[in-house]
């Protein structure tokens, strides 16, 4: 299938082409569009509207002529994944787990789901007595909140807890001081605390005037009950006594009649809670704990809080409550409540042979699961030479991934603080790859993946990526790249390793228009049989020996007919030559020998000729003019310009940067694809003109 992107960023036109259910390599230099074209493609398929993100900068001015980004082909996507630097940062390395959401990428698949469905079947006894009773979440509820007013103790009483601080003086507002009997309404009032706070507030008024604060009329012999408020009485305090009583109100029902009236005693202390009255309400929140925990428990039956016990029928018969031993809770209400849950763990204890098998099915399926996930991933490791390893740990009702090194027995929290820039893109690419496997996207975009890593773990994450079953093998990838060895590696040296054979092709960008050429394995050559093949198939003397002089370097073959073309080249009448740091003429026979090296594979060549061609500047613009390769173009640059460069980034650039050839051994040929990016032919343009 074809795609036509126009109008986006840096591109006025691309068309791309894909081959369904295998890998689409794109190559090209940096800055050929290729972020753009996965930008594109991705809001295309997903949200067309929000393709007006793209809009080339040129056209956005209030005078501009409007061109709207368009792409067309990408009805066939519908949904399209991409793993970018965005990924990287959004997805990977949790404070807790490596990777957010690892319980439902490595785990939760279809298989999963359905065995929990039919031990979610045998539990639906229980399941449908807390679905039909919501007032058992009411009660759950209700004493969480009374037993978090004790505050947080081993002894199960804390002062600095609500019933601690309500009643740390007794009940002051059943049991007002005499001195303040005449703020007995206030006091007592539902807005009390309000109140309260409100006059000790205006006490700092008092010293203003002789007048009341509050009313105006005379303070005096009035002063000291005033003050006695903020004395006997704490805002804090009393709003936690409130709190308590509306809790201990609400909750009676929950409650035996005795314990009721023990507890309304208690509550309605005149002075400090004593010894005693502490222990026994201990004693209610134990049993209070303990109805809690054991309806909480139950509700919450499932497989993983089965997972571990060592027998369901014994667990879930512990479930089951016996009020008897818990003679504080024992009142109509609570009993009509716990028999209807003790019917429904019946239900499940009458399954709970089938039950067991399907938890330790389900447990060993995960397991293996869990394994096979570990082993792949850990194996990617070691191969691409990483010491660290991952862990997949059950925690609470999921599975998480976890972090370990080599040299520390722990987990690692927060990884994204000890991986290195390269270490999390290679842990973030093979999880992306599980992502992906799990959401099955019609698109996969890898933009420019792996070109910060070096070969050994290039290769490693290829191999997990493309080979064996759990990976993009016949899945529609397109990979963006700016580095050939990936496509070295996929379409000459191990092609037939990886099913279906990708596919790569040669982006190039000219005057916003990016086209593509498909790299073929006979496309894949050493540079010595690049220059071999152009020296033939050439017809211009002048770049036929520069393809000539550089396959003298590629073979570090620096004889006379390398040094009699590099003193062509720099346009010496007298070829010269230097040895032990002087130079000196080079002899006849040297010149002869170098002729004749030269001539085996030129047999036209003529040093004086070719000489008297590069001092002609006319001709010499011709020859630039008319060659359309970038390659050749700067190669030519570097010999009409010479030294008069005046723009020392470019020279340096031109004179070195595509002067010694690249170190792979394979490469593309420069003649067939245009390695150069257009800026730097724009800077040989203006050289050569100049």
């Amino acid at each position: 299938m074809d795609i036509v992107i126009k109008n986006c960023n840096n591109i006025d036109e691309a068309k791309i082409s894909f081959q369904l259910g295998r890998l689409n390599i794109k190559y090209g230099a940096n800055g050929t569009g290729k972020s753009t074209i996965a930008k594109a493609i991705t809001l295309g398929s997903i949200d067309i509207a929000k393709l007006a993100e793209l809009e080339p900068f040129k056209y956005r001015s209030e005078y501009a002529v409007k061109k709207a980004p368009s792409i067309e082909g990408v009805a066939g996507f519908k949904t399209v994944t991409v793993f970018n630097e965005d990924f990287v940062n959004q997805f990977v390395f949790q404070q807790d787990e490596i990777v957010k959401n690892s319980f439902d990428i490595f785990v939760k698949n279809a298989e999963y789901d359905k065995k929990m469905t039919e031990i979610e079947l045998l539990c639906a006894g229980i399941k449908e007595t807390f679905a039909k009773n919501q007032s058992i979440d009411e009660v759950i509820r209700d004493l969480t909140e009374l037993s978090d007013s004790f505050g947080k103790s081993q002894t199960g009483f804390s002062k600095s807890g609500r019933i601690g601080k309500g009643l740390s003086n007794g009940n002051k507002v059943a049991h007002i001081p005499e001195k303040l009997s005449a703020y007995t309404n206030f006091i007592q009032s539902p807005s009390n605390v309000k109140w309260i706070k409100w006059q000790i507030e205006g006490n700092q008024f008092l010293k203003l005037s002789e007048s009341c604060p509050y009313c105006t009329s005379p303070t005096e012999g009035k002063k000291d009950t005033i003050l006695a408020v903020s004395e006997e009485y704490d805002a804090k305090a009393i709003e936690h006594l409130v709190a308590l009583q509306g809790i201990v109100a609400r909750l009676g029902k929950y409650f035996s009649p005795e314990t009721v009236d023990n507890i309304n005693k208690v509550v309605g202390t005149k002075v400090a809670l004593k010894k005693e009255e502490i222990a026994y309400l201990v004693s209610i929140k134990i049993q209070t704990d303990t109805l809690k925990e054991k309806l909480t428990d139950t509700k919450h039956i499932s497989f993983f809080s089965l997972r571990d016990v060592a027998t369901i029928k014994e667990r879930l018969t512990n479930l089951k409550i016996d009020l008897a031993l818990l003679p504080c809770m024992k009142s109509d209400d609570t009993s009509a409540i716990v028999n209807k849950v003790n019917e429904g763990l019946d239900s499940v204890l009458a399954k709970a042979g089938p039950l067991e098998g399907e938890v330790q099915k389900q447990k060993r399926g995960i397991e293996k699961t869990i394994s096979k996930y570990k082993d792949e991933i850990n194996q990617f490791l070691r191969n691409a030479g990483y010491k660290y390893s991952v862990d997949m740990q059950p925690e609470n009702n999921a599975y998480k991934m976890k972090l370990k090194h080599a040299d520390f027995k722990e987990y690692i929290e927060n990884g994204s603080n000890h991986l290195s820039y390269g270490e999390k893109n290679a842990f973030s690419l093979v999880l992306f790859m599980y992502e992906c496997l799990t959401k099955n996207p019609d698109l996969i975009i890898l933009d420019d993946p792996i070109s910060s890593f070096d070969k050994t773990k290039k290769f490693a994450i290829l191999e997990m990526l493309f080979r064996g079953k759990d990976s993009f093998q016949g899945k529609t990838v397109l990979m963006l790249t700016h580095d050939i060895e990936p496509v070295i590696d996929l379409i000459k040296s191990l092609s037939h390793t990886f099913q279906p054979t990708p596919v790569a092709y040669f982006l190039t960008c000219g005057s916003g228009i990016v086209s593509e050429q498909e790299i073929l394995r006979s496309d894949i050559l050493s540079f010595s049989q690049i220059c071999e093949e152009n020296i033939q198939k050439l017809n211009e003397m002048v770049i036929q020996l520069i393809y000539l002089r550089r396959h003298y370097e590629i073979l570090d073959n620096k004889g006379d007919a390398y040094q009699l073309l590099s003193n062509l080249f720099h346009k010496r009448t007298t070829p010269t030559i230097t040895e032990d740091g002087q130079s000196r003429p080079m002899t006849g026979d040297e010149i002869a020998q170098g002729t004749a090296g030269v001539r085996e594979k030129l047999a036209s060549f003529d040093y004086a000729e070719v000489l008297k061609k590069l001092n002609d500047k006319d001709a010499m613009l011709a020859v630039y003019n008319a060659t359309t390769n970038r390659y050749e173009k700067l190669q030519l640059c570097r010999v009409i310009s010479s030294e008069n460069c005046g723009n020392n980034i470019a020279k340096k650039y031109i004179n070195e940067a595509f002067h010694i050839e690249n170190e792979y051994i394979m490469q593309l040929n420069p003649h067939k694809y245009d390695l150069v990016p257009e800026h730097i032919i724009e800077v040989c343009d203006k050289l050569v003109n100049e």
